[in-house]
């Protein structure tokens, strides 16, 4: 079993910052992409950001320059780091990992809120 596990969300004025984790533990032999994708309430969910392995990022264009995506491969982590934080990025966050165990598969966290007010 892999589990990914997110935390860092709460409620947070407009302008302010926050910063997302998402461990993910179990029989891991190896992760690929790690990414954060957000889904707005009525909405599809969406890709925010993704980091490879070797550390290539890639954004979505109303994040860049305010959001960094960021990993620690020693702890099967990644990092979203949230700063001018407006109210259209409220939505629950989710984590994503390609992750290797016999074979490749896809996993996902729960999601934490993100509630920016304005």
């Amino acid at each position: 079993q892999v589990q990914l596990v997110e935390s860092g969300g709460g409620l947070v004025q407009a302008g302010g910052s926050l910063r997302l984790s998402c461990a993910a533990s179990g029989s891991i032999v190896s992760i690929n992409d790690m990414g954060w994708y957000r889904q707005a309430p009525g909405k599809q969910r969406e890709l925010v950001a993704v980091i490879t392995r070797g550390g290539s990022t890639n954004y979505k264009d109303s994040v860049k320059g305010r959001f960094t995506i960021s990993r620690d491969n020693a702890k099967n982590t990644v990092y979203l780091q949230m700063n001018s934080l407006k109210p259209e990025d409220t939505a629950v966050y989710f984590c994503n990992a390609g992750v290797l165990r016999t074979t490749w598969a896809d996993y996902w966290g729960r999601g934490t809120q993100v509630t920016v007010s304005s």
